[in-house]
């Protein structure tokens, strides 16, 4: 099984190539070729950097980093699992991780917005749709779930 830590620096360019490969992979399958080249685009070493200023982020690893999350209060961010690694409960296990610890900063609810390819693993994980939108990045969901 895999394990949950903080992300470091030095995981960016292993997680940039991760969500490059998720979306080249899975996502394409749901967005033309150019809104997958703008998340391409977007999703870059020094963006993932960046990113880890202003959220929690965390990597799950098993043998190498698999998957990745980040959270500001009780927002998800930039949910992805490694292709490979798909069905194996490693996106379970990471949501799980930043949930706790929502909850223990004071949070009742998650929210996330989702990607058409991610929308039924939120909504396993017992996520309700709110609404949905289209941002710069082509249609996506916002979720929700209530925290125990």
């Amino acid at each position: 099984m895999a394990t949950i830590r903080r992300f470091d620096n030095a995981d960016a360019l292993a997680v940039a190539g991760l969500i490059e490969r998720c979306l080249r992979e899975v996502n394409s399958r749901d967005y033309p070729s150019e809104v997958i080249e703008r998340m391409c685009d977007h999703f870059t070493e020094q963006r993932i950097k960046e990113l880890a200023t202003q959220r929690q982020m965390f990597v799950a690893e098993a043998n190498g980093i698999v998957g990745t999350v980040s959270r500001d209060g009780n927002k998800v961010y930039t949910m992805f699992v490694h292709p490979r690694a798909a069905g194996r409960g490693i996106g379970r296990l990471l949501m799980r991780h930043i949930e706790a610890l929502a909850a223990i900063d004071g949070y009742d609810h998650m929210e996330t917005g989702a990607s058409i390819t991610a929308h039924d693993f939120y909504r396993r994980l017992g996520y309700l749709d709110v609404r949905s939108t289209e941002t710069e990045f082509g249609f996506n969901y916002v979720l929700r779930r209530d925290l125990p």
